[in-house]
């Protein structure tokens, strides 16, 4: 620790970055799932008879943005307790 009693300022704005990190990780991957949900919602009302193909797609493209978004969060953690 400083001598003068503070933690090095370093410290703290990696766990603020951190912080911020992680936000726009987890906004960025809800936003990404949203437009994939409207554009998948449309497609099955304009071909109802492919709605199992439409469906199927869109559940394997979430779970790779929910991916994306649950390993940016667990980097900025790790970042945060470097």
């Amino acid at each position: 620790m400083d001598p003068s009693g503070f933690a090095p300022l370093g410290a703290g704005l990696a766990h603020m970055g951190a912080g911020i990190g992680a936000g726009i990780a987890i906004v960025g991957g809800g936003i990404g799932i949203g437009l994939l949900a409207a554009g998948a919602m449309s497609g099955i009302a304009r071909q109802p008879q492919s709605a199992a193909t439409i469906q199927t797609a869109m559940l394997i493209a979430a779970g790779l943005i929910e991916g994306i978004a649950f390993l940016a969060l667990v980097i900025c953690f790790l970042l945060s307790f470097k």
